[in-house]
């Protein structure tokens, strides 16, 4: 008996059955998984997009029409002895016969043209110097930029970005609508033992505190329990989009630079966040009491 005055006093409106331990937390702790992987997802697009700029606008190819080895050792000679230039190679014939052997084929008449691949160590708008120092070393020699691959593939990536955000708010709205729906469920069944108290003198202010704190424990904990499922599952992906990255060191820092961060801050986010609906719906609810 006097445990029962016990919970009674410790819980005056019956929360812990009102709003249930498992229901909450299990549709916020879905909701944190999601909002991990967009998140997840935005941040990969960005880092996908800047690695995309740095490497493929910094690769630049340089032909060579009728590739005689003095040609070919003018232009290598005259590219390798700019400071624009970090790294020049020439590409061997049967590299680039088997490049071009998807489009046309196997064409042994075909006189294709010397190729030299270039990394630079300048920004791309020193292209246009490059280009005419390389026409008067080596007439008809042409500079083949990657730029307009690089912006398609940029703004490909900045859509899935976007897409990312969007549904991270898609997601904060359904998290708001089901605490939302939680909470005046809970108002419903506990609707008298709220009458007694709001007779007996308890305030607005202490009914929607009690209730936001349950709710608040309750979203933190699901949130808690869907950053936990998230880790093994952002691991996974990176694990799959190592090949994006190069592989190597590049996936290995791409695992170690996973959300720890924003996993970490979904608890008390998703607390924060079922707090203020909770008050904001049992002070809406109060207010249309008789």
């Amino acid at each position: 008996m006097a445990e029962h005055r016990r919970r009674v006093a410790r819980d005056p409106l019956g929360l812990r059955r009102a709003l249930s331990d498992r229901l909450l937390p299990g549709l916020v702790g879905a909701m944190a998984l999601l909002a991990a992987l967009a998140l997840a997802g935005a941040r990969g697009a960005d880092r996908l997009a800047d690695r995309w700029q740095a490497g493929a606008a910094a690769a630049v190819t340089v032909q060579v029409p009728d590739p005689t080895r003095a040609r070919m050792a003018a232009a290598l000679e005259m590219l390798r002895g700019d400071s624009v230039v970090a790294r020049a190679a020439e590409v061997g014939p049967e590299r680039v016969a088997e490049l071009l052997r998807p489009w046309i084929g196997d064409a042994p008449a075909l006189i294709l043209p010397g190729v030299i691949e270039l990394r630079l160590a300048a920004a791309p708008e020193s292209l246009p110097r490059l280009a005419e120092r390389l026409a008067e070393a080596v007439p008809g020699a042409e500079l083949e930029s990657h730029g307009i691959w690089v912006a398609r593939l940029s703004a490909l990536a900045r859509s899935v970005q976007g897409v990312a955000l969007a549904v991270l708010a898609l997601v904060v709205g359904v998290a708001v609508a089901v605490v939302a729906v939680a909470t005046r469920a809970g108002l419903a069944s506990r609707r008298e033992a709220i009458d007694v108290l709001h007779d007996l003198g308890a305030t607005d202010r202490a009914i929607a505190g009690r209730f936001a704190r349950r709710v608040a424990l309750l979203a933190g904990l699901g949130a808690l329990a869907g950053a936990a499922i998230a880790v093994p599952a952002l691991a996974a992906l990176s694990g799959l989009a190592m090949p994006l990255f190069g592989g190597g060191q590049a996936s290995a820092g791409l695992l170690a630079e996973l959300p720890w961060g924003i996993l970490a801050s979904l608890p008390p986010v998703a607390a924060l966040i079922g707090w203020g609906t909770a008050q904001a719906t049992v002070r809406r609810w109060l207010r249309r009491l008789p």
